[in-house]
Formats: C-alpha cells, sequence, structure tokens
C-alpha cells in the first residue's frame, strides 16, 4: 500500500471514531477512503505518463535536408518529419545515392567536390547544378523500365532505381573521371536499413533510407561556436551536414537531451554522431584538407570513457535521434525537453 493509501485509511479511521461511528465502522471508512486514494493515485499516475512535463531548452534555428547524398543541404525554414526523416515537398533527405560501377555508395569523402553540386525540383524534375555545368534535370517518377538495382550504404543491403545514363554522364563528366558512376533513387515501395541491424543502440523501429546513420542528426549553434575557439581556421555548420540546428543553449547540450519534443514531432536520442575525413571538406569550396577539423575533433571530442566500447577512438560531435511521432518542424519553434515523470 502506497504511503498516500495508507494516510486517507487512517484519516478516515480517525474521522469515524471521532465521531463516534466505532471502529468497525471506522474501518470501513477507512478501506472506502483508501481504495477511493489508491483509484485517484493510478488516474493521476496515468495523466502523468501521458502528459510528461516538457522543459524548454532551445529553439530551432536552422533545418536542412541534402536530396542527393553528399551534395549541398537546402536550407528550409519548415520540414515535414516522416518515419524515415525529413522531406519538403517532393524532396526527401538523401532520397538520392551516387553510385560506382559496382552500385557501392560514392560520397564526398572520395569525390568532395560533390559538396559544390546543389539541388532542387522544378515543374516535377528533380535538377542538379554545378560549376560549369549545364543543369541537369530528372524525372522525379522514374519510368518503371529504368531497372532496380542492389546498392550497398556502408556494407548494408538497399533498393535504388537507376536514374538514366543522362545522369550517368553528367555525374561522371563534372567528377571528371574515367570510372562511371549513376544515380539511383529509392522509392517508397523499396525496404528501408533498419538501424538496430547494425547498431543496437538504435530501436527495432528506426529505420533509414541512404543516410550513414540515423534520420536525424542534431546539433547546437553553441557546439560548433565552442569548439571553433580550439580551430586556427574556423569551421562552419555545413562542415558537419546536421538536418536539425538548435539555438539557445550551452555547448554540447544536444549529447545530454533523452527525449525531445518539437512542434508536434517526437524525437528520441539514440547515440552519438561519430566523425570521419568528410568533415575536412570546405563546403564552400569542395576541397578536401584531410586534416582538419578532424584532428582537432580527435583531441577534444573523444568520448566518455565507459562509452569506449562503442565509439573507441572515434571522435563525437552532434547526436543522432530516433523519430518517436511523425510532424512537422519550423524554424523558430521551441525545443521542450520530456522529462519522465515518476511516482
Amino acid at each position: 500500500m502506497s504511503s498516500r493509501v495508507a494516510a486517507a485509511a487512517a484519516a478516515g479511521l480517525g474521522v469515524a471514531l471521532a465521531t463516534g461511528l466505532g471502529v468497525v465502522a471506522g474501518l470501513w471508512v477507512a478501506v472506502g477512503l483508501g481504495l477511493a486514494a489508491l483509484g485517484v493515485g493510478r488516474l493521476w499516475g496515468a495523466y502523468r505518463q501521458s502528459h510528461p512535463e516538457l522543459v524548454r531548452v532551445g529553439e530551432i534555428s536552422r533545418l536542412f535536408i541534402y536530396p542527393v547524398k553528399s551534395c549541398k543541404g537546402i536550407p528550409l525554414t519548415e520540414v515535414e518529419v516522416d518515419e524515415l526523416g525529413m522531406k519538403k515537398g517532393p524532396l526527401k533527405d538523401r532520397q538520392w545515392l551516387i553510385v560506382d560501377e559496382k552500385w557501392r555508395m560514392i560520397t564526398g569523402r572520395v569525390e568532395p567536390s560533390l559538396v559544390l553540386v546543389t539541388v532542387s525540383d522544378k515543374n516535377g524534375f528533380l535538377c542538379l547544378n554545378a560549376p560549369e555545368m549545364e543543369e541537369l534535370q530528372i524525372p522525379l517518377k522514374l519510368p518503371m523500365s529504368n531497372p532496380v538495382k542492389m546498392c550497398s550504404v556502408w556494407g548494408c543491403d538497399i533498393q535504388g532505381r537507376d536514374c538514366g545514363d543522362e545522369a550517368a554522364d553528367w555525374l561522371s563528366t563534372y567528377l571528371q573521371h574515367s570510372r562511371a558512376f549513376r544515380l539511383v533513387c529509392f522509392e517508397p515501395s523499396m525496404k528501408p536499413r533498419y538501424l538496430k541491424e547494425k547498431d543496437t543502440l538504435f530501436l527495432d523501429n528506426d529505420k533509414t533510407v541512404y543516410n550513414d546513420t540515423s534520420s536525424c542528426m542534431m546539433m547546437s549553434e553553441a557546439t560548433v561556436e565552442d569548439f571553433n575557439t580550439k580551430l586556427e581556421i574556423k569551421v562552419k555548420m555545413e562542415n558537419f551536414r546536421p538536418v536539425v540546428v538548435v539555438k539557445d543553449c550551452k555547448p554540447y547540450a544536444e549529447d545530454t537531451w533523452k527525449g525531445l519534443q518539437i512542434g508536434t514531432t517526437k524525437l528520441y536520442r539514440r547515440m552519438a554522431c561519430t566523425r570521419c575525413i568528410f568533415t575536412t571538406v570546405d563546403p564552400d569550396t569542395g576541397i578536401i584538407d584531410k586534416k582538419e577539423p578532424l584532428e582537432t575533433l580527435k583531441r577534444y571530442r573523444q568520448c566518455d570513457p565507459a562509452e569506449k566500447h562503442i565509439y573507441k577512438s572515434v571522435p563525437v560531435f552532434g547526436s543522432h535521434y530516433g523519430i518517436e511521432k511523425p510532424g512537422v518542424i519550423r524554424v523558430g519553434d521551441p525545443v521542450y525537453m520530456i522529462v519522465e515523470q515518476k511516482e
């Protein structure tokens, strides 16, 4: 019996005795009040679980999607969030993938000039533009006659429909490479990647398409500002390619939030974001440094010793969040931390 129930029962017995009802009647009153308190307690507990406390911890300052993996991001003021990530109209985050002749992913780690390719949509076409290149237009709805290929993203198999020879020629010309590059597109009927199959920190319902890890990588402005105090040559948020950016919080606060409510969306932190050589690609020039800011990250952003078995010696910067409830996120939305209620 909880302390509240016991207190109600004792109070009922005391009232009954004080008013002359006798011990037996007093016991019945005590039992009745005790059961009532138990019912109220359960109702209150259920209410607190369905209405958790929300504590404001920041505000959304920037939103991005990267429809073609490794190409330039599109800054937005509003995104729809579904179980596979962020989208705006017909463009979804990391829905298109560049692959080699063996259908393995090609990213800015090996072709850094991809970060200069801008992406947009117009009149039912995906449009790619790059320095000294004519615009490439690809139908957003590809012909069913285009073959579906099994592609490889970090060793995981995932399908993609080939976007055709024109796109392949455009990419090979831009990248000035003799290798045969192709572009593929993920379609709703295809099976996504289930993240738990590769990393047990994710849940069964966490899934993505061509992203490196999760569909929602978050960083704060304060995190990048703090990190820049350690660098001789400053970096930009675009070096780290988040989809959600938060302001009005302390540096690295995104590592401490477990659950968040933003607009109508609920997100829950799964793990830290590990960093690689892609961070050394200048987002404005497409030139790869191969050293900074990665070397400084290795010195300043190692994980907690208790998590060494997860991240080893790879630096961490930013956080991956799972999508618990789809919705809409807008720039200016307050960011609320969900505080789990305890009895």
